[in-house]
């Protein structure tokens, strides 16, 4: 059944201030509840804030979908959807409260969960956007088979507000497992990449395999049987899933680290190389996170010979934050950029220091 929520529609302030920035020519900065300045580069330009719309328009939890305001913060949305045994489940980090709905999906992060149950824009069905002429449009539904043309949607996904400024998302979400195991097992992080290759190939429930220099950390998520079985195969010493919290908020003792932090994506059975710092393996090692002073060059170098790419996500001195884009790519970049925000209005610069 369908419930009713307490909602704050803020839309009309929002159109407003986005006008009178295209009609001055001053553009602005996105900004949601600021848990996430990484990654990026600096913005310089006014602040527009999307905390005051927020609240969940429409949920029903029979049809797995949830519509929700771009302001509303992610552990509100949590736990409710927590309380009809429902999950997001790209598992996006709450950042103490302060992580919103609509910072998730102009990032894209997601957590430990994302290599088997899939990413943030998997799971985005609609959005509204305000565009950088003004018009409050929406594009997709609230429905899989909605989507007709170019899903503009699931573009917004990992664009970092630099397309338009989202006010509202429709998510499909998933009913939580019925069982779940957490497994603490020591080996080298060679040996882990090993066999998680395969377990990978017998199709074991895995939902999080992270290495964090001396132990493999994994979870079992399904059937009470598959579980259980899994377990017996895999063996190890059984723990409570409090570290998966911690990862995914970034309040490992790894991340204590003063270094620069850095993530690095590359195919989950790349070998191990001697990165330049203290490396945790996530995501099954096709994420691994890299605390290190080594120059951007040197970062990138060691993740292209990997086969993938790297990210800086601290305040520190590099050019480009992200890896650069081929000059082609960059172009469609661009092109896209002109449709949506023909005034550069947003984020002028976040991804790219000429987009």
């Amino acid at each position: 059944m369908q419930r009713e929520f307490q909602t704050q529609d803020h839309s009309a302030a929002l159109i407003e201030q986005v006008r009178e920035a295209v009609a001055t020519k001053a553009p602005l900065f996105i900004r949601g509840g600021a848990s996430k300045p990484f990654p990026g580069r600096r913005v310089d330009a006014n602040s527009i804030d999307t905390r005051a719309h927020r609240g969940i328009v429409n949920y029903d939890p029979t049809e797995l979908v949830v519509t929700v305001r771009a302001g509303t913060p992610v552990a509100e949305l949590d736990e409710v959807l927590d309380a009809a045994g429902q999950m997001l489940p790209c598992e996006p980090a709450a950042f103490d409260g302060a992580a919103t709905i609509g910072g998730v999906v102009a990032t894209g992060l997601a957590g430990p969960r994302r290599p088997w149950a899939g990413s943030v824009r998997d799971f985005v069905l609609g959005c509204r956007v305000i565009t950088g002429e003004g018009r409050h449009l929406r594009f997709g539904g609230e429905v899989m088979k909605n989507v007709a043309g170019y899903d503009v949607s699931r573009l917004m996904t990992g664009s970092y507000g630099c397309l338009g400024l989202l006010t509202e998302v429709s998510l499909k979400v998933l009913p939580k497992a019925r069982a779940m195991c957490h497994v603490e097992i020591d080996m080298p992080a060679a040996d882990a990449l090993v066999v998680l290759s395969t377990w990978r190939r017998e199709g074991l429930p895995i939902s999080g395999a992270c290495h964090d220099g001396a132990t493999l950390h994994l979870r079992f998520e399904g059937g009470e049987d598959s579980v259980r079985t899994a377990y017996a195969r895999v063996g190890g010493t059984r723990v409570d899933g409090m570290f998966w919290r911690a990862l995914r908020e970034q309040r490992l003792p790894f991340f204590d680290d003063p270094r620069p932090l850095w993530r690095l994506s590359v195919p989950p059975a790349a070998p191990l190389s001697t990165l330049p710092g203290a490396c945790l393996l996530d995501w099954g090692g096709a994420q691994r996170w890299l605390k290190s002073d080594a120059p951007a060059p040197v970062v990138r170098a060691f993740a292209q010979q990997l086969g993938g790419h790297a990210t800086a996500l601290s305040a520190i001195a590099v050019d480009e934050p992200f890896h650069p884009l081929p000059p082609a790519l960059l172009r469609y970049h661009r092109a896209l950029k002109q449709q949506l925000d023909p005034h550069a209005i947003f984020n002028p610069g976040r991804l790219y220091a000429d987009f």
